[in-house]
């Protein structure tokens, strides 16, 4: 589905900076992240833009009734999209009924549903009071278990889980935030590593946004990046 696993998060105000960004970038990357950030103020449209140039990855992580995350998924592949993300604690019901659709999808254009685990901007000590009280690890792989056995293989998790799902796992892909670059900071990401330690670990995609964004040069720490892999 991706030619290069490196994407950049366009979190980002202005929809013309974005797609400027993206023109200039599209050549060295395997696509574009975008999120409510954007879409709420410029939706479809931006979508129908950048998917002109490269994959794009809607991250809106749709987690409602059944039938409201089908109709959000189908909305997002109609707009463009090449990956959506949804909560993998929407539970079986909701997931089944999504493999089902992505299925149907992939049969008129390559088109991926990314589970979301637990958010790399949570700790062990920051974790909602809902969640179960057991090791982020292990959640994250209860809900892949999950994910898996609803018939999807789209996972979103950190660098750190990255390893342990994909041997379990070894035909899932797998979607990793919290990957951070030189000096720069890891901001509100707890579980975080580097391009090269995250593939190696196992990963199929990389999300990268501020180190690349706010950079004086974005080409330039691309293809740092790429020369470190």
């Amino acid at each position: 589905m991706i030619q290069n696993p490196l994407f950049v998060a366009l979190d980002l105000d202005d929809a013309h900076v974005a797609i400027e960004m993206a023109r200039e970038l599209k050549s060295l990357v395997g696509g574009f992240k975008v999120g409510p950030r954007l879409l709420i103020k410029h939706g479809e449209h931006l979508v129908q833009t950048l998917a002109k140039m490269s994959p794009v990855f809607v991250d809106n992580k749709y987690f409602d009734i059944p039938n409201t995350m089908e109709s959000a998924v189908r909305a997002t592949f109609e707009a463009g999209a090449t990956f959506c993300t949804v909560h993998a604690q929407a539970g079986a019901e909701a997931l089944s009924r999504l493999a089902v659709l992505e299925e149907k999808l992939n049969q008129q254009r390559p088109f991926k549903i990314l589970c979301v685990t637990v958010l790399t901007s949570f700790s062990e000590n920051t974790l909602p009071p809902t969640t179960m009280k057991i090791p982020i690890e292990e959640q994250v792989m209860s809900l892949a278990k999950l994910t898996v056995e609803s018939g999807l293989s789209g996972l979103v998790c950190s660098p750190f889980e990255v390893n342990a799902l994909k041997q379990t796992f070894p035909k899932s892909f797998l979607v990793t935030p919290g990957v951070r670059w030189g000096d720069f900071a890891s901001d509100d990401q707890k579980r975080v590593k580097t391009p090269k330690e995250a593939l190696s670990e196992g990963a199929s995609a990389l999300v990268i946004g501020r180190p690349i964004i706010h950079a004086t040069d974005p080409k330039a720490v691309i293809k740092d990046i790429i020369e470190s892999l």
